[in-house]
């Protein structure tokens, strides 16, 4: 059963993060991951802390391949390149 997430990531290292767009994509695939939809200044209507500036929705195959694609020891570096490039909050939405 396909389930989304959402990715909310409030930058604070624009080349760390256009270091890591180059990557995310293949790095979702291994494990059946897609991005839906992502925008780069969306409309925050609320924010417990930082608002987000960059958002994205992510499709996965189930919760565990969202589980696995984000505990995938081969994809370290690429979530650390994330990471570094701001502070990110990642949801996984019910089916």
């Amino acid at each position: 059963m396909t389930v989304q997430a959402l990715a909310m990531i409030t930058v604070t290292n624009k080349d760390a993060l256009g270091a890591y767009r180059e990557k995310a994509a293949d790095a979702l695939a291994r494990h059946g991951g897609s991005v839906v939809a992502a925008d780069p200044e969306p409309l925050v209507l609320e924010a417990a802390n930082d608002a987000p500036n960059v958002v994205a929705l992510l499709a996965f195959p189930s919760a565990d391949a969202a589980k696995a694609w984000r505990e995938d020891p081969d994809l370290a570096d690429i979530h650390a390149l994330r990471n570094k490039g701001g502070k990110s909050t990642i949801v996984v939405l019910p089916a």
